[in-house]
């Protein structure tokens, strides 16, 4: 009887939600749960194709799948070669049908796991819940964005949106330089108005980023005067470059760590004699005496930030903290580039209360932003400052990502495409977004 009643409850919030969409938006829907079955074959082929990074092959062979997928939808389709910045590559689908709002959407095709990595396939856990290799970061997120433009296709929509797909080949380990790497991206964020991302966020279906902090890295050098022990503080010998180095990390969090949203973190010491550090391998070594002064001291770490203005105000605060230098030492800070803050903005939050109201017109309830400082860079990242409302997190419902025992809920799939496709209608329809907000 309880089962009944459960039953009933769910058929009756099912059939209200329904009231609310249109009917171009419930055959929208009802084309995405007929046809799931074959999303979920295409994301099992897709998961079973090993795409860690660095493994080019296996991420061009993700695209050689999806590719043609697009092309049937009429979407002019490549896949741009990554050897200029030492990575496999991206995917791009771009279709200009000359209405509505021009609109990127965001995937990347490669995974963190490696082809040495112990975990490779798919794997039915129950009947709610897959255990894959990038099944929520972020090979649920492509097959929602291809379903969601598929649905629309066959509505006879798409023919006449103006969609840019970026796939991007090294999301999770970028290529250098940036400016290679990222240029599809921020090519395309240049064309767009509104940027969507379908990375998996938080793992939670009522949660969007509407924000993301950036990631760039720093390195700190310190050189001091070599001699015995017995003669540091002395004027000739100073304080050797360990100190130096522990004054300046301590100066570092005296002066910025209570700042809101801001992290700075020394991932990596090494000080002594002799020191040798390896940029590729991220790996070092150094030797030194207990009864010598340290000559060098080398520390790498990173930063992370809101906006573009606290990202320049915290490196000038460090560099004039490195610049006060203790006795017979010197050191130097250089900062490298890296992810951009992606900031919230108002028209982001437009967009997300957009994306709420689609959900629970869908039955599936409000969906509010992630704190930023829980939010990493991502791909979306490379679009700020370039479109006009942005939101990302819209992939597939997951745990555990970058670990053996990631997983995806199995509901997530179509309940995610169906709220890409309607925000996606609604934005062609110019219903989503009430004039005060674009």
């Amino acid at each position: 009887m309880k089962a009944l009643s459960l039953t009933l409850s769910l058929f009756l919030v099912c059939s209200l939600s329904m009231a609310q969409l249109d009917r171009t938006e419930k055959k929208i829907v009802q084309w995405i749960d007929q046809n799931n079955h074959e999303a979920l074959e295409l994301l099992k082929q897709t998961i079973n194709i090993n795409s860690g990074t660095m493994n080019f092959e296996g991420v061009r062979q993700v695209a050689d799948v999806l590719m043609p997928k697009f092309e049937a939808l009429g979407m002019e389709t490549r896949f741009l070669d990554g050897s200029a910045f030492n990575r496999a590559g991206h995917l791009v689908a771009k279709i200009e049908g000359g209405k509505g709002p021009k609109i990127m959407m965001i995937g990347h095709l490669d995974t963190v796991f490696e082809p040495d990595s112990p975990f490779q396939q798919w794997e039915q856990v129950d009947e709610e819940t897959i255990k894959g290799p990038g099944i929520a970061d972020m090979k649920g997120g492509n097959i929602i964005i291809l379903q969601a433009l598929t649905a629309l296709h066959h509505a006879g929509l798409l023919k006449d949106m103006n969609v840019w797909v970026v796939m991007t080949g090294d999301e999770e380990l970028s290529g250098r330089p940036l400016s290679l790497s990222k240029a599809a991206l921020i090519e395309a964020a240049e064309w767009a108005d509104i940027a969507l991302g379908f990375e998996n966020g938080d793992g939670n279906p009522a949660t969007v980023n509407v924000a993301r902090r950036s990631s760039s890295g720093w390195t700190l050098e310190v050189k001091g005067n070599a001699a015995h022990s017995s003669q540091i503080f002395k004027p000739e010998v100073g304080a050797g470059a360990i100190y130096e180095a522990s004054r300046i990390l301590n100066q570092f969090y005296e002066a910025l760590s209570a700042e809101e949203y801001l992290t700075f973190n020394p991932g990596m010491i090494l000080g002594g004699t002799d020191v040798t550090y390896n940029e590729q391998s991220k790996s070092g070594t150094a030797f030194g005496k207990s009864n010598v002064v340290a000559q060098t001291a080398i520390v790498t770490g990173d930063i992370r930030c809101l906006s573009m203005e606290q990202l320049k105000r915290t490196q000038e605060t460090m560099k004039k903290i490195v610049s006060e230098h203790l006795p017979q030492t010197q050191a130097t800070i250089t900062f490298e580039e890296g992810y951009p803050p992606f900031a919230p903005t108002e028209g982001n939050y437009a967009l997300m209360k957009a994306f709420s109201q689609v959900s629970q017109d869908l039955g599936f309830g409000e969906v509010s932003s992630v704190n930023p400082a829980d939010a990493g860079a991502a791909d979306i990242s490379f679009t700020a400052g370039l479109v006009k409302m942005g939101i990302d997190a819209m992939g597939m419902s997951g745990a555990n990502d970058h670990t053996v025992n990631e997983t995806g809920k199995v509901n997530a799939l179509p309940m995610q495409t169906k709220r890409a496709a309607v925000l996606l209608y609604r934005l062609f329809k110019d219903k989503a977004l009430s004039p005060e907000k674009k």
